[in-house]
C-alpha cells in the first residue's frame, strides 16, 4: 500500500488536512499521498464553494514543501460533478500492478452507501479511515452502513476488515485532534478575524486576499 488518495473540497485547505495526510502517511507507511481537489461535489452547489481553479492553487502551494505530497487535478479538469469512484478507476489503472488507499474521514465512511457506486469504492481501494476530532467514539464496524457491512469480514476489535471477495482492506486510522475545519476558517474570514496558524502561509495572504468568503 504505497499510494493514499484524499480527495476532498479543500475549500480552504488547511492545517488539519495537513497534518491528518501525514499521519495517515506515516502509520500506513504509504510512499506518498496524492491530493485531488474536487471540481463540482454531488452535494454541494457551485455557489457555495471557492472556484474550484482557486483551490487546486492554494493546494498545490500549501504542499509544496512535502516530498511526500503530490497534487492531481484530474477531477478539475474532468469538470461536472466529481464522484469517487471514477477517480478511484483511473487513478488504480495508472498504478496497475498495485490498488491506492482511499484516505476518508469516518464522518463521510458513516454515509458512504449515498454515494455513487459504493460497492464499487469498496473493491476499487483500500480504505484509511480518519477519525475526526474533537475525539470519535466506535469502529469500523459501527461505522460502515449495514448494507455494505456483510462485504466486509472485520477483525475481532472492528478496527480493520478485508473485503470478502476482492480482499482490499480497511484500517481505522486515528489522528492527531486538531480542531480544524474549513467552514470555520470560512466563517472567521466573513467576520474579518486572523487566519494565523490556522492556514499554511504559504497560502493565507492568498486565501484572504482572493474575496471569495467575504461578506453576501
Amino acid at each position: 500500500m504505497s499510494v493514499g488518495v484524499f480527495g476532498g473540497t479543500f475549500d480552504p485547505i488547511h492545517w488539519g488536512h495537513l497534518r491528518a495526510a501525514e499521519e495517515v502517511a506515516e502509520q500506513l507507511e504509504l510512499e506518498s499521498v496524492l491530493f485531488v481537489p474536487s471540481a463540482s461535489p454531488p452535494h454541494k452547489t457551485s455557489s457555495d464553494i471557492a472556484p474550484a481553479e482557486l483551490r487546486l492553487a492554494w493546494v498545490r502551494d500549501a504542499i509544496a514543501d512535502n516530498p511526500h505530497f503530490a497534487v492531481d487535478p484530474l477531477e478539475v479538469e474532468r469538470g461536472g460533478h466529481s464522484y469517487s469512484y471514477e477517480t478511484l478507476q483511473e487513478i488504480g489503472a495508472r498504478l496497475a500492478s498495485e490498488l491506492p488507499v482511499f484516505v476518508i474521514g469516518c464522518d463521510a465512511f458513516c454515509e458512504i452507501d449515498e454515494w455513487r457506486e459504493p460497492e464499487t469504492l469498496l473493491r476499487l481501494a483500500h480504505f484509511a479511515v480518519m477519525t475526526r476530532p474533537p475525539a470519535d467514539r466506535g469502529t469500523l464496524r459501527d461505522w460502515l452502513p449495514r448494507p455494505l457491512a456483510g462485504a466486509i469480514e472485520f477483525a475481532p476489535d472492528g478496527r480493520s476488515g478485508r473485503h470478502r471477495e476482492v480482499g482490499t482492506k480497511l484500517d481505522l486510522v486515528e489522528i492527531s485532534a486538531l480542531d480544524v475545519s474549513s467552514s470555520d476558517v470560512r466563517r472567521r474570514l466573513r467576520e474579518g478575524r486572523s487566519l494565523r496558524y490556522l492556514l499554511p502561509e504559504a497560502i493565507r495572504s492568498k486565501v484572504e486576499q482572493s474575496g471569495v468568503y467575504a461578506p453576501a
